[in-house]
């Protein structure tokens, strides 16, 4: 193995691992260095892959319990079989992380097992030192892309203990379904997992800090989901501010500013993540890091070291898989060809509960801090006939146009399979499209995309069958 490379990649997750396949598809010799022995990072490993599955599983669990009667599917001694259901996501997160490792190899990139850290800058680019494999190693790249994601970030006073009190990674192995799960935080992580355990028989208590649901997107749709919500049993209680969590005999103890104390199974802390930095070396090639923990970069990723880069979660910007791959594509083509590019206002947001929650652009409350004139137009699923065949008719869809100029701004959705019907709204809004753009493209019938169509018609007052 050569120990010269075009392109070094710290990181193996969705940013890395797409960012090390460009590269090489692009001419460059690219090695991509990664301290797990499983590729995939922390969406493919203990985040997204392993979450959907279960949701998937959850969910069919749920309408095997309640809901295939009412389209005249008699079912008996329906029961739960929690080891299969984890060992079905355990096959199918081993099937993908292999994947990965295929794709390096099928592409020529250079799969180097270790932790990643810069050592000093040279006449040939920068010294990598790899460590925690079988040998100390080092490597150069003329080019180096930190793609080294995120971890869970901790709450004071919340006492951590493997068993009992952790985060999304433990809470997608309990051995068994919590007799009461609290959950620390109501954004993507605390709805969809504490999803999961309601569905499968959990007491489900959601403790959020800020005033309302889903704080991060537009409050129209955190409203509608909140009500969805506590329709299925979950407690949701907002402007709650933790202050520890402890483990306590054989359960935890949960203690928040003004409350009595709650007594629970299991306790899931959701408050978020924080980029993973940790002893890399960044300052040895002087790159400080911001005060929330982020690599500083400029419009082209590149740090303030000459030639390294970094994407995803250690950046700027919201932490999602598809926008870190975004960005490892934009460098590699940069490195390549000369020009990358990312379209930061069409990346789509989703979150797979039951109903799914999609966005993309800017919300009503963004618009008005920026003092943006718009218009709006919403439409329900409860009046679309696919979504009445499917028996899922919770939730709306409500697009958001420049008042003058018809410019779609923001779109946002709650309701049946909307994580795939987002993608409608993300090309209209690359192309920049208008509301009245999206309302006179002929949409299929019947199907759940009708509820976009009718959303853009009712920005000018023109819903049809509202």
């Amino acid at each position: 193995m050569s120990d010269a490379y075009d392109v070094v990649v710290i990181g193996a997750g969705p940013g890395g691992y797409v960012a090390a396949i460009r590269c090489a598809q692009l001419g460059l010799k690219t090695a991509c260095i990664e301290r797990e022995s499983a590729l995939g990072g922390t969406c493919l490993r203990v985040g997204c892959i392993p979450s959907k599955a279960l949701l998937e599983s959850s969910e069919r669990y749920v309408q095997a319990q309640k809901h295939l009667k009412e389209h005249g599917v008699k079912v008996k001694g329906v029961s739960l079989d929690l080891p299969t259901m984890l060992a079905r996501k355990e096959k199918i997160v081993k099937g993908l992380t292999e994947g990965v490792a295929h794709l390096l190899k099928k592409n020529g990139v250079e799969r180097i097992e270790g932790h990643g850290s810069f050592k000093a800058k040279s006449d040939d680019g920068y010294t990598i030192e790899i460590s925690g494999s079988k040998e100390m190693k080092t490597i150069t790249g003329r080019h180096v892309i930190v793609a080294t994601g995120s971890t869970v970030a901790d709450l004071p006073g919340v006492e951590r203990s493997a068993d009992k009190i952790g985060g999304s990674t433990e809470a997608l192995s309990y051995p068994e379904v919590p007799g009461h799960l609290v959950v620390i935080g109501a954004g993507v992580i605390g709805l969809e997992l504490g999803s999961v355990w309601a569905r499968l028989g959990a007491q489900v208590t959601v403790l959020e800090y800020a005033d309302r649901c889903l704080p991060m997107m537009d409050s129209a749709i955190g409203k509608e989901a909140t009500k969805i919500f506590k329709r299925q049993g979950l407690t949701l209680k907002f402007g709650v501010r933790v202050t520890g969590a402890r483990v306590e005999g054989d359960g935890c103890i949960v203690e928040a500013e003004g409350q009595d104390p709650i007594a629970c199974d299991r306790v899931l802390v959701a408050v978020g993540r924080r980029p993973f930095t940790d002893n890399l070396g960044l300052e040895s090639v002087g790159i400080e890091i911001d005060e929330r923990g982020r690599i500083p970069v400029n419009e082209h990723l590149e740090t303030a070291a000459s030639g390294v880069f970094a994407i995803g979660d250690v950046v700027q910007g919201a932490m999602l898989a598809h926008k870190a791959e975004e960005e490892g594509i934009a460098v590699a083509e940069r490195l390549g060809t000369g020009w990358g590019h990312v379209d930061y206002d069409a990346i789509p947001n989703v979150i797979y509960t039951d109903p799914e929650i999609a966005t993309v652009g800017r919300s009503s409350e963004e618009l008005e801090a920026a003092g943006v004139p718009f218009k709006s137009g919403s439409f329900p699923f409860r009046a679309n006939g696919r979504a009445r065949a499917l028996g899922q008719v919770d939730g709306l869809v409500r697009v958001l146009a420049h008042a003058e100029t018809d410019r779609v701004l923001g779109v946002h959705m709650i309701g049946p399979r909307v994580g795939e019907l987002i993608i409608e709204a993300s090309m209209a809004m690359s192309f920049g499209a208008s509301s009245e753009d999206i309302a006179r493209v002929c949409h299929a019938h019947p199907t759940l995309h009708e509820v976009v169509k009718e959303a853009a018609l009712a920005v000018d007052g023109r819903a049809i069958h509202s």
